[in-house]
């Protein structure tokens, strides 16, 4: 693998580990040249999933777009990174596992609340109040007090 920083064309493996349940491999390398060391995920390629919007347009599913929305619904949140991760890989894997190769937003993003008001609730209100697109502060209230029923 060439290297991200001096561009040498080779690196060695210093460390690998399986991690996401196995579903992919971390590696840790260094480049003979500069010394530097970086990381690398080996991960199975996975049929492409097709992700129809509301208004009518359809794209890849983008895990890093996923990842970037629960970053900022957790952010300022006292949940890990690694725990984010694991709620991205998660819904990816739940999404997935609809067997279909189209899957609509509306029902990715019943998933992610889900997952959101299982971890942690300010971030659900966080992205609720984006997804479900609140009118007003009613909405957002009614919202609120259906969760604190819950508990």
């Amino acid at each position: 693998m060439k290297c991200p920083f001096c561009s040498y064309r080779d690196s060695r493996v210093v460390d690998s580990r399986a991690v996401e349940e196995g579903g992919s491999i971390r590696r840790r390398r260094e480049c003979p040249d500069c010394g530097r060391r970086f990381t690398t995920y080996e991960k199975y390629e996975e049929t492409p999933l097709v992700v129809s919007k509301k208004d009518g347009r359809r794209e890849l599913f983008d895990s890093k777009k996923l990842m970037q929305g629960l970053l900022k619904a957790f952010e300022k949140r006292p949940v890990s990174y690694e725990k984010i991760q694991e709620v991205a890989t998660n819904i990816e894997r739940e999404v997935r596992m609809t067997g279909e190769s189209e899957v609509s937003s509306v029902q990715i993003g019943e998933i992610v609340m889900k997952y959101l008001e299982q971890t942690d609730q300010i971030a659900y209100v966080r992205f609720a109040s984006v997804y479900r697109q609140f009118a007003d502060v009613k909405n957002f209230m009614q919202e609120l007090e259906r969760i604190m029923k819950k508990e």
